[in-house]
């Protein structure tokens, strides 16, 4: 005998993949609900380290712009020390200039001159006096060009005048003062050329 099934086998089929379809569906959500919230927690845990890193960055830059600022003012202190003492050493070393201008004039002063006024100005030495001739007014020129600290002797003018009851002739000239330059400034340039090579 023929058995015929009369129950509805083709709506069951149909709510059995319905209902497979649905489950597969909600898995695949919870998946993709999952994937994206791991993939979101992921990227926000890299923010937040990037973060740390540019706030940590940001810290050490401003730590390094007060270091790069105290520099600064270190080298601008440092410059007005070398400054001071510069000019501490150039009046340390001018000091006995004035010594030595007397010492020298007198070393070199031929017989028949005598002097009126000396006038020290900036780098020159100005010498108004009497002479008997204008040979030895040229015998001093010679001298003074021959002496350690003065050079380029220049006579200005001479002229005969009245002394008392003698005739002489008196005469104006400069000489420039050769300073020398303190041993520690010429040892840090050289150290400066050296450095710039």
């Amino acid at each position: 005998m023929i058995r015929i099934n009369l129950l509805p086998h083709r709506e069951q089929k149909r709510k059995a993949r319905i209902r497979r379809f649905a489950v597969m569906a909600a898995v695949f959500a919870l998946g993709g609900v999952f994937i994206v919230g791991a993939a979101y927690a992921a990227i926000s845990a890299q923010i937040a380290i990037q973060d740390e890193r540019n706030t940590f960055l940001e810290e050490e830059n401003a730590k390094l712009d007060k270091q790069i600022a105290e520099i600064e003012t270190l080298k601008k202190e440092r410059q007005l020390l070398l400054d001071r003492k510069k000019v501490v050493e150039r009046l340390q070393s001018n000091r006995s200039i004035a010594v030595q201008i007397l010492d020298q004039l007198v070393r070199q002063l031929p017989e028949g001159i005598y002097l009126k006024s000396i006038k020290e100005t900036a780098d020159a030495v100005e010498i108004v006096g009497y002479t008997q001739s204008s040979a030895r007014v040229s015998t001093l020129m010679r001298s003074l060009n021959d002496s350690p600290i003065f050079e380029q002797p220049n006579l200005i003018k001479i002229e005969a005048v009245n002394v008392g009851t003698q005739r002489l002739s008196e005469f104006d000239l400069t000489v420039r003062i050769t300073r020398e330059e303190p041993e520690a400034d010429t040892k840090s340039a050289k150290k400066g050329k050296e450095a710039a090579k």
